[in-house]
């Protein structure tokens, strides 16, 4: 696909809001691949940093191998990525505590939509996808009230933890960051990004790359061949980790400094959380009119 510099701006930009839900537990950077309109050529393009492009890399076919792994859509989406995992974490680690009602409600509003705009891209709905459909739901659901563990601080750990939790991160509705919570690792991974601690982030980025490389060839098939399906699957996680965003929300334990949370009724913000919903619900709608725009 050919792109002027705008288009790689908008990109970045784009990679920015993927980095800005990776940072949060509950919101997955693939929901916002999906409602900007760069989800399949994400995974295709991970899916091409295989043993032929890494072979020409190898032997100083450097721009054959740039081209073959669609290199300009990934080096500006992964630079708004990092640009906004490293410059929101301390601003949105700290929102998630000091008002994390209003930070819920407006992912609740964003994840609901995302709900809609991915499930409207399911071509029929049989037997298959509606199966597929609960069984995501079901799944979902269930890594939301998963209790967290806690974990070792061992390399090899840590770069496990980074293969999982990246697999999660590019499929819309599953968040990798909860995942880390349930490793007991979101704040200690948290913690070395806001200190740039270099060890810790390569470790856990040499698991990440493991993970995606490998994973990104699973989903880009299901995708050509079973694309209905797999939709319907992505649309089930993404109602069933509701459960996670909802902004309401006891502690019900703090095990080894671990919080334990379960779902209230709505009892306070509820104006302000209620408008931050609806934004976050016709973000999406934003997003996706825009996305259209610099697609065509």
């Amino acid at each position: 696909m050919e792109r002027k510099l705008k288009d790689y701006l908008m990109l970045s930009l784009k990679g920015m809001g993927m980095g800005a839900a990776d940072v949060v537990p509950g919101v997955s950077g693939g929901t916002i691949a999906f409602i900007v309109g760069i989800y399949d050529e994400l995974i295709d393009s991970i899916k091409s940093i295989n043993g032929k492009s890494l072979k020409l890399f190898f032997t100083g076919k450097w721009k054959e191998c740039w081209k073959a792994i669609n290199g300009n859509f990934l080096f500006f989406l992964l630079a708004g990525i990092a640009i906004s995992v490293f410059s929101l974490a301390k601003l949105i680690t700290w929102l998630l505590v000091a008002h994390p009602i209003l930070v819920w409600a407006f992912f609740f509003g964003l994840v609901l939509a995302s709900t809609w705009f991915v499930g409207k891209d399911i071509k029929e709905w049989n037997w298959k996808t509606i199966t597929g459909f609960i069984l995501g739901c079901a799944v979902a659901f269930y890594i939301t009230i998963a209790t967290p563990a806690e974990t070792s601080q061992n390399p090899f750990f840590i770069f496990v933890c980074g293969a999982i939790a990246i697999c999660a991160m590019i499929l819309p509705g599953i968040s990798g960051s909860f995942i880390l919570v349930l490793l007991g690792k979101y704040f200690f991974i948290m913690e070395a990004v806001k200190t740039f601690n270099v060890k810790i982030i390569i470790i856990f980025a040499l698991g990440a790359i493991l993970g995606i490389t490998s994973f990104s060839r699973i989903l880009s098939f299901a995708l050509k061949h079973f694309r209905n399906i797999t939709l319907a699957v992505l649309t089930g996680f993404m109602l069933g980790s509701l459960n996670k965003v909802w902004p309401w929300k006891e502690l019900v334990d703090n095990t080894h400094g671990i919080p334990i949370e379960s779902n209230i009724l709505p009892d306070q913000s509820i104006v302000e959380a209620v408008l931050l919903m609806v934004v976050g619900f016709f973000l999406v709608f934003f997003l996706e009119k825009l996305s259209s725009k610099t697609g065509k």
